[in-house]
Formats: structure tokens, sequence, C-alpha cells
């Protein structure tokens, strides 16, 4: 399995970007896909996660109403469309494979597979 992230760079506060996350080795309309953050010298973060069959989304409180997390099946791919960017966003953004299709979608550790990360700078 094989988790390619990237749309990640620079922007302005309060300026918008799409991340996406295509998926190898395993279709994601059969398994939780999800966002994860790192900023410098904090730990990971839960963002958002998409549910297996689609149906249900999941934010973490600080980007509920900002970022939307959505998929196309067609391509395998996972996006995450952060809009209201804010300083505080800055971060290596992982996304993540849950093969198991665990109901604690904002643990980390029930992610087996993961991204190289992308890089986003929310900065005037």
């Amino acid at each position: 399995v094989q988790l390619q992230a990237s749309g990640g760079g620079l922007v302005q506060p309060g300026g918008s970007l799409r991340l996406s996350c295509l998926a190898s080795g395993r279709s994601i309309s059969l398994n939780n896909m999800a966002w994860f953050r790192q900023a410098p010298g904090k730990g990971r973060e839960f963002v958002a996660a998409i549910k297996w069959s689609g149906r249900s989304t999941y934010y973490g409180e600080s980007v509920k109403g900002r970022f939307t997390i959505s998929r196309d099946t067609a391509k395998n791919t996972v996006y995450l469309q952060m809009n209201s960017l804010e300083p505080e966003d800055t971060a290596v953004y992982y996304c993540a494979l849950d093969p198991k299709g665990n109901s604690d979608y904002w643990v980390e550790s029930v992610y087996d597979y993961w991204g190289q990360g992308t890089q986003v700078t929310v900065s005037s």
C-alpha cells in the first residue's frame, strides 16, 4: 500500500488549499481514510476522517467549518479542502489509511499506512 500526498504550499492567511492523497494497493472505498498534521515541536494531530462507505465524515475541533474531507473513488484519491487558513494551520499534513475499519478514527495508532507528508505554510 502506498499513499502519496500532494498539494501543499505557501498561502496567505485567509487563503485556501486543496490537498490530495492518491492511494495505491488498496481501494479507498473499502478503508477508512484520514488526514493528520504535525506542527514543529508538536505531536501529530487529527484533522479529518472519512468512513469507508463515504457516508460519514469527522473533523478535529480546530478545523470544523473550515476544512472538508472528500474522496473520488474512481481516482482512488482523498482530498482535504482547506479554507480560511490561519497561521496555526502551518504543519506537515499526512494522509493515512485504516484497513480494519476501527471506530476510533481520531486515534493515530489505528492507521497502518501513512503518506510521506506535504508541507502547508500559512504566512503573510
